[in-house]
């Protein structure tokens, strides 16, 4: 066998390795874990999660993930926790503890902390009989499984499962509190999955921006208002201020001859696709990109009054990271 092969077969057997203990995992959550579920849904402050080594890194992620889903939630180092940092844990907190093996030496300080302040511990470890699990308010037992590494001393299976775990809490609790992708933006407006939460309302430009022109408009009036814009567009309202269509370089060419002595109505493509104010701009670079067309009207559609409220270019979202 080639060394490339060689090493296709070892990554494979890794994973898996590691997709069997997931089915373990699956396989063995039960009352433990339904008991983590309401006990973190009943505290009214955060949860802390704490683990040291491997199990610290994991800790981290499942805190980010939780915070991030509507879960306040602090990654609290347990070593640093016994020199200062268990002011970091208050009554109305809840302590997620991640440890393999249960006899992290480290941890005793935050249990005692717990048990003084009547917190309640939820701990994870892969051993039922360990010290972390006897003073453990709530338990959840990690199946035992094989570690990938082939040699039994590499935390690798191990730390799939728990962070797996964490990401199966995190969804659960993400449920129980009706957490929206609207909740989500509000705490990812950065980057790439900022982006493609936002909303129209966000990126459009605002009503007095808007090239409107009204339907008795005639066209050298409609021609200054596309140039004073700069959109390369107008809407046209009707005679109660809706927005009855929109005049491109498309429809001035169909016009070309006489265009002058046209009004806005006559040469307007009625009924021009638009767009609501609160929904996601990505939907709006959908519409925009099935049409080929690079402007959409933003109206109120809940009002029925169908004003013009903004305006959204496609150059707005590409610089938005949107495309």
């Amino acid at each position: 066998m080639s060394d490339r092969a060689q090493y296709l077969a070892t990554a494979r057997r890794v994973i898996g390795i590691e997709a069997a203990a997931l089915k373990l995992l699956e396989e063995a959550l039960d009352g433990g874990f339904s008991e983590a579920v309401e006990t973190i849904l009943a505290v009214k402050g955060r949860v802390i999660v704490c683990g040291m080594g491997k199990s610290g890194h994991v800790a981290r992620k499942i805190a980010a993930t939780l915070a991030s889903t509507g879960t306040p939630a602090q990654f609290v180092h347990p070593a640093e926790a016994s020199h200062g940092d268990l002011g970091m844990v208050a009554p109305g907190d809840a302590v997620l503890i991640l440890s393999n093996s249960g006899e992290t030496p480290e941890l005793a300080d935050i249990l005692a902390h717990a048990k003084r302040f009547r917190i309640p511990v939820i701990g994870v470890a892969g051993n039922p009989d360990s010290t972390l699990m006897a003073q453990s308010d709530v338990k959840i037992v990690l199946p035992k499984a094989e570690e990938a590494c082939g040699t039994g001393i590499v935390p690798t299976s191990s730390t799939t499962m728990t962070l797996a775990l964490g990401d199966a809490l995190a969804v659960v609790l993400m449920d129980q509190r009706q957490f929206t992708a609207e909740h989500f933006r509000a705490f990812h407006p950065g980057g790439k999955l900022g982006a493609q939460l936002r909303l129209v309302r966000d990126l459009m430009h605002g009503q007095e921006q808007v090239p409107l022109v009204a339907g008795a408009a005639r066209m050298p009036e409609v021609l200054l208002e596309i140039t004073r814009k700069g959109f390369g567009v107008a809407g046209v309202t009707d005679p109660d201020g809706r927005l009855a269509g929109i005049i491109t370089d498309g429809d001035l060419r169909r016009h070309m001859e006489g265009l002058l002595s046209h009004s806005a109505a006559e040469v307007m493509t009625a009924n021009p696709r638009t767009i609501g104010p609160d929904a996601l701009a990505q939907e709006a670079v959908a519409v925009m990109n099935e049409a080929r067309i690079t402007s959409l009207f933003v109206v109120d559609r809940r009002q029925g009054g169908g004003a013009a409220l903004g305006l959204l270019h496609i150059h707005d979202c590409l610089r938005a990271g949107l495309g």
